[in-house]
């Protein structure tokens, strides 16, 4: 089966490679530098999830695979609260489309303040942390939870929740 996945971030890659593995036999990945189609820094939970899905059509359209994978990270404020949010999207190639969300967490207030003023949750956290390519690894979500919860594996869980539904469909037809 071939496997299109809309991003070229090592995190999501590994997310939709581990759960694809577990389910999939015979699996071929295509790799694509998918357009979200929405801000560099999605600030709500409706736009992460627009993201998601953006990045698993284009993803679609422009490889054919049998089944296509958007992930979008991005924040979203509930009650003057700024929290880490994330959403994937699963596309078939007859155009229907799954959705999940995945992990919210709080993030600190000093964080919270920067991305407000306009600026990028990845580059924040590189300055926060001292540390190159957050995103590509353990995330904001890894640093926040003491390495509990990495980017891949809060990732791995909206894949499984996508697959998971794409199944129960399959299994009902």
């Amino acid at each position: 089966m071939n496997i299109a996945i809309g991003t070229t971030n090592k995190a999501k890659i590994g997310a939709v490679e581990v759960i694809s593995n577990r389910v999939f036999e015979n699996t071929e990945f295509t790799y694509y530098k998918a357009a979200s189609d929405v801000s560099e820094q999605p600030m709500t939970t409706e736009e992460t999830r627009q993201g998601a899905i953006n990045r698993a059509r284009n993803t679609m359209a422009s490889t054919g695979s049998a089944l296509s994978f958007g992930l979008e990270g991005g924040v979203t404020e509930i009650e003057g609260v700024m929290y880490v949010c994330n959403w994937g999207a699963l596309v078939l190639a007859d155009g229907t489309v799954f959705t999940a969300a995945g992990a919210q967490i709080v993030l600190p207030i000093e964080i919270a303040q920067e991305i407000r003023a306009g600026k990028e949750l990845g580059p924040v956290m590189e300055a926060y942390t001292q540390r190159r390519d957050i995103r590509q690894h353990i995330g904001a979500v890894g640093i926040f939870t003491q390495g509990l919860v990495d980017r891949q594996a809060m990732f791995e869980h909206i894949v499984a929740l996508l697959v998971g539904q794409y199944l129960f469909v399959l299994s009902h037809n």
